[in-house]
């Protein structure tokens, strides 16, 4: 497509993301930022458009202008290509710039989304562009070495503990000494977390029968029939979280962040609830410090993690990590 004139305007030029109609192709027009704002703004046009009644097989967003996009964009976008794809109409990425491209790769979304650099050819590109910083805690070269070296000393601390936790795992309950489960990290890139087992080695099969207390994204259960009685022991002293001392080396984590949701936590968020996946996850921050086993309200999980994007510096992530410490010799300090 060499420049194509449009014929049609859906939407006035002055509406936020107009739609307008090139070559017989809707092409709704995507912003220079697309965060939290345009992101909420983003879904309600399109799920407006596709509720409007007789629907094209395609609608092609157009991110030549589009210099950044955060969580929240990302959020937006997920939400949109699955209310497309429920209405039967391919939702098709046109003229991605690198910057987005980068996005797009490091969360996946390149392998999901059709990406066309014609209204004929898809072709997915990797961006050269590096990911949007978020946020300054994302960059921080500080951070990153206090991750490193903390991580170190975890691992070793681990490695010191790992026999006598392995060996009680075992005792208590047959199965696997480790668990694995998928979680959502920066702009929500999945990864692998490991843990010490605390629960019987089919939790996640028997998850469905159990009853969840908590409201809204999260799940939570007092007294969880899974968790074995040495699983309580780890829970209570956070022993169970050692082995996430890997994820942080590896950069998937850091020491201090936002609690790392599942991706079926994500699913149900709304495109707001995204922005607290503008840092990298933690092994301990606002929610684990100052709400811990306490929380139960998914909302005040989002405040206390938005708070932590706000008041973030070196000296504060170090002022939690001592306070991490300290509470966790108090009998009911205990994370889920």
């Amino acid at each position: 497509m060499d420049n194509p004139e449009p014929v049609m305007t859906i939407q006035t030029p002055e509406t936020p993301f107009p739609i307008v109609i090139v070559d017989n192709y809707p092409v709704m027009k995507m912003p220079k930022r697309l965060t939290v704002l345009e992101a909420v703004h983003f879904k309600q046009v399109c799920h407006r458009f596709l509720a409007s009644g007789s629907l094209p097989k395609q609608l092609i967003l157009d991110f030549n202008q589009t210099e950044f996009m955060d969580s929240s964009g990302v959020g937006a976008l997920v939400h949109n290509f699955k209310a497309a794809k429920n209405n039967n109409v391919s939702l098709i990425l046109y003229q991605t710039p690198p910057p987005v491209m980068a996005v797009l790769s490091m969360t996946g979304l390149d392998e999901v989304i059709p990406i066309t650099t014609t209204l004929e050819t898809y072709q997915s590109t990797i961006g050269s562009a590096q990911p949007p910083e978020t946020h300054p805690s994302v960059r921080s070269w500080i951070k990153r070495t206090i991750d490193i070296v903390g991580s170190l000393v975890g691992l070793l601390i681990t490695a010191f503990l790992y026999i006598p936790i392995a060996i009680t795992i075992k005792l208590d309950s047959p199965g696997p000494v480790f668990f694995y489960q998928t979680r959502c990290g920066w702009l929500g890139k999945r990864f692998q977390i490991i843990k010490f087992r605390s629960m019987c080695a089919d939790a996640e099969a028997l998850k469905q029968k159990v009853p969840n207390q908590a409201q809204g994204a999260i799940f939570k259960n007092t007294h969880d029939p899974r968790i074995t009685r040495v699983g309580r022991f780890l829970r209570r002293t956070s022993l169970d979280e050692l082995p996430q001392f890997w994820n942080v080396l590896k950069g998937e984590m850091s020491l201090v962040g936002t609690r790392p949701p599942t991706p079926d936590e994500v699913e149900r968020y709304e495109v707001p609830q995204w922005q607290r996946l503008n840092v990298k996850p933690g092994m301990t921050g606002e929610w684990q410090v100052y709400g811990r086993s306490r929380i139960t309200n998914f909302e005040q999980v989002i405040e206390l993690d938005l708070r932590y994007q706000k008041n973030w510096s070196h000296w504060y992530d170090l002022q939690l990590i001592l306070k991490t410490v300290l509470i966790l010799f108090h009998k009911n300090s205990g994370a889920v």
